[in-house]
């Protein structure tokens, strides 16, 4: 694996982190993917028949990890499920706040890595990856939002202590991806990148580290995922994090970014899900992917992507558009 991402950005084969638009290609609501691993699976294997993306995404629902803990979460018909209120609020409920049991039946862990061992029994022609949260954006539902970035000042012995037990749960589900036999992970850590660069090299990185240095070898890698807006200046701790690529939103320009992270390692990105594969047209994103490629082609890391998850409703034609542009764009 570790060779087929360095050799990635010559295929010039785009990698889009595809996978709830299935729905659409299926039948199927976005609850019945999130709680039923063969339909989720059969997601999984329609979206990689249907698109020439360099691998195949299994479903980025970073709601799993929180519930799992006891979090409580909103789910509709159609909609990706998202987690809301506080399960922790003070450091002494942290020795009591067991740790998950991946594959238990209390929580969708196990569906999850079903379905993607599924999934991946189906694909053959390229890798397949699931979705992870990284371990501050964890945190950030366990104590919600706005008081897990403001304890990382307020109370940071809290933020830390819950931050060890995030992460021994995330290796453990991470351990639990790759016996399932795919190929790698997408680490999902935004939250992050909306802290100071000072406290993410305190409250994330070394956490993130320790996950990808626990599961990543030459044939199971980890891509590091950011949307936050203050990723441009974390990309010394992101360098070092030991992530074989690295993926990054539309909040920022993808061409500072290959000019600040390694040249030697993939950096993806980074067309707006939401402008584009939600909002815009085949024209705005036929037009979008050429100005991307046109930007980022002299970097030789660069590979072709989404700015992030692109989102359940997402137009059909919209997602066609942006990889005929692509083909076009490479055949030239």
């Amino acid at each position: 694996m570790k060779n087929w991402i360095n050799k990635l950005p010559q295929s010039r084969k785009p990698f889009p982190l595809l996978s709830f638009p299935s729905s659409q290609l299926i039948g199927e609501s976005v609850y019945r993917i999130t709680h039923d691993a063969e339909i989720q699976a059969e997601g999984i294997v329609r979206i990689a028949r249907e698109f020439n993306s360099a691998a195949a995404v299994c479903m980025m629902d970073l709601s799993v990890e929180a519930e799992a803990f006891g979090c409580k979460i909103v789910v509709k018909e159609n909609e990706i499920p998202t987690v809301v209120g506080a399960l922790i609020s003070d450091i002494d409920e942290i020795p009591s706040l067991p740790i998950p049991v991946v594959g238990d039946a209390s929580n969708r862990t196990g569906l999850y890595i079903k379905a993607a061992k599924l999934g991946a029994e189906q694909i053959k022609d390229r890798p397949v990856f699931a979705g992870i949260i990284g371990p501050f954006s964890l945190v950030g539902r366990l104590m919600e939002v706005q008081e897990a970035l403001m304890n990382c000042i307020a109370d940071e012995d809290f933020v830390s202590a819950a931050l060890e037990k995030a992460t021994e749960f995330l290796i453990r589900y991470a351990k639990g991806y790759k016996d399932a036999g795919i190929n790698g992970l997408v680490m999902a850590e935004p939250l992050a990148g909306i802290l100071s660069p000072a406290l993410e090299e305190v409250f994330s990185a070394p956490y993130v580290k320790q996950i990808i240095d626990s599961v990543q070898d030459e044939n199971f890698i980890v891509i590091y995922h950011n949307c936050g807006p203050n990723i441009t200046r974390m990309t010394k701790s992101f360098a070092d994090n030991g992530a074989a690529a690295y993926h990054f939103g539309d909040a920022v320009d993808l061409v500072q970014m290959l000019e600040l992270m390694p040249a030697d390692k993939p950096v993806m990105g980074n067309i707006s899900p939401s402008e584009q594969f939600l909002s815009g047209t085949p024209e705005s994103m036929t037009e979008a992917v050429n100005m991307l490629i046109n930007k980022c082609s002299s970097y030789k890391n660069f590979v072709l992507s989404s700015g992030c998850d692109i989102p359940p409703s997402s137009s059909l034609a919209n997602i066609r558009a942006f990889f005929k542009a692509a083909e076009d764009a490479a055949g030239k």
